[in-house]
């Protein structure tokens, strides 16, 4: 009966010990390289997330801010430089009066590195064109 016993005990350790060995193994991902998205995906995922300019800019009407097709239209005749404006290295030019809105918002811009500011733009320039058209 202790034979059966031990038997028994030495069967449940080794199928324990089984267990832990797949679970250790089962953490392992084949296949998950992580894609480079473009500079209008990451703009749009920007403009919509951690920028939260989608709060007060809407494509193509004015909310708490001017929209972003007025934006570009007046960026483009003008020949002025919108990531200057973000950097805050130039001053307002299409709807001044809302710039003290504006202001909080510089907090975020400052965190975002000149790739991230370059697609905001990319994504606005985009969304303009194909909305114009």
């Amino acid at each position: 009966m202790q034979k059966i016993a031990l038997f028994l005990m030495a069967a449940v350790l080794l199928c324990a010990s089984c267990q832990s060995e797949k679970k250790e193994n089962s953490n392992i991902k084949i296949g998950t390289k992580k894609e480079k998205s473009s500079p209008y995906d990451l703009g749009k995922k920007i403009f919509n997330g951690k920028g939260k300019c989608y709060t007060c800019h809407k494509i193509d009407k004015k909310s708490i801010g001017p929209g972003v097709i007025e934006i570009m239209k007046v960026y483009k005749a003008q020949n002025k430089d919108l990531i200057s404006f973000l950097k805050q290295e130039s001053d307002p030019i299409v709807d001044p009066e809302t710039f003290v809105v504006m202001k909080t918002n510089f907090a975020i811009i400052k965190t975002f590195t000149e790739e991230e500011l370059k697609a905001v733009e990319i994504y606005m320039t985009e969304v303009n064109t194909n909305k114009a058209e």
